[in-house]
């Protein structure tokens, strides 16, 4: 790197351990890869307790990444990369690795409550059981994207906010609300009380997924990985639509489906807003 790395910290190798700085049980506070991080400096959504650096990496993001990380008085430290390897969880870090308090988890109440208060039409992802972390920060990324106001995930058997979430999220993480609650289909219950159209994407569904009216507050359900809705969540939802499938496969992956109707949201809104 040219960047004079005179002014950071080295970790002595001989005294280092991954160990002393992050757990197994922490890592909900760990965001790895240098486009997460530099979003996570830029945002300043969650102080960032360390910033860990493979001491052989170099080049013009991580020029910029330790400009962000000066300018807010962030602490360097110059590692190994074989401790960054320890450190990521398994997550591809690229060589870099920052420590923060795990993110905050929204109120799943407030957070409707909030969205029905804007000026555009609520959205919301609920998400029913999606246990793998890509597709997890995948659907984040894409929720973002598309302006939704949150996403919710059930408290048990699914993906949390870990590393690998974050990653896959691109940095989408510190600017997307997720909440989580004990039970999805009496929280439906709660978002049809406010007003909320509930849809879930079901693959034997009848209704096409761009048929029914979706400018009015949606909160779009999306089952997990292979068991797909639930029935106790399903029961709960308005209206079930599906994805034409036209190939030997009979479904999509979760995160491509949820993309796919989200922009069908935006696109419907968008002919609505000019007509």
């Amino acid at each position: 790197m040219s960047q004079n790395r005179g002014d950071l910290a080295p970790a002595p190798p001989e005294r280092f351990s991954a160990e002393s700085f992050v757990s197994p049980q922490a890592e909900e506070g760990i965001i790895a890869g240098i486009n997460s991080v530099i979003e996570l400096l830029r945002s300043g959504s969650r102080p960032v307790d360390t910033l860990f650096i493979d001491k052989d990496k170099g080049g013009s993001q991580f020029e910029q990444l330790l400009a962000i990380a000066r300018e807010k008085g962030v602490q360097t430290r110059v590692v190994p990369r074989a401790a960054l390897d320890k450190m990521a969880f398994g997550v591809r870090h690229q060589g870099v690795v920052a420590t923060v308090p795990p993110k905050e988890y929204a109120d799943p109440y407030r957070l409707a409550e909030g969205a029905v208060k804007k000026e555009k039409s609520p959205l919301l992802v609920v998400l029913d059981g999606v246990e793998d972390p890509q597709n997890l920060g995948a659907i984040i990324r894409t929720a973002e994207g598309a302006g939704a106001d949150g996403v919710i995930i059930p408290e048990h058997r699914a993906a949390h906010l870990t590393s690998a979430v974050a990653k896959a999220s691109a940095g989408a993480l510190e600017h997307m609300p997720v909440a989580k609650v004990p039970n999805l289909a009496n929280y439906l219950n709660f978002l049809k009380e406010k007003g909320f159209w509930i849809v879930g994407l079901s693959g034997d569904a009848t209704e096409i997924y761009s048929k029914p009216d979706l400018t009015v507050p949606i909160a779009l359900v999306l089952g997990g990985e292979g068991a797909g809705i639930r029935p106790v969540v399903r029961n709960s939802c308005d209206l079930l639509v599906s994805l034409p499938m036209f190939g030997k496969v009979s479904s999509l992956n979760v995160s491509v489906a949820a993309g796919v109707m989200l922009y069908e949201v935006l696109r419907q809104r968008a002919i609505s807003a000019v007509i």
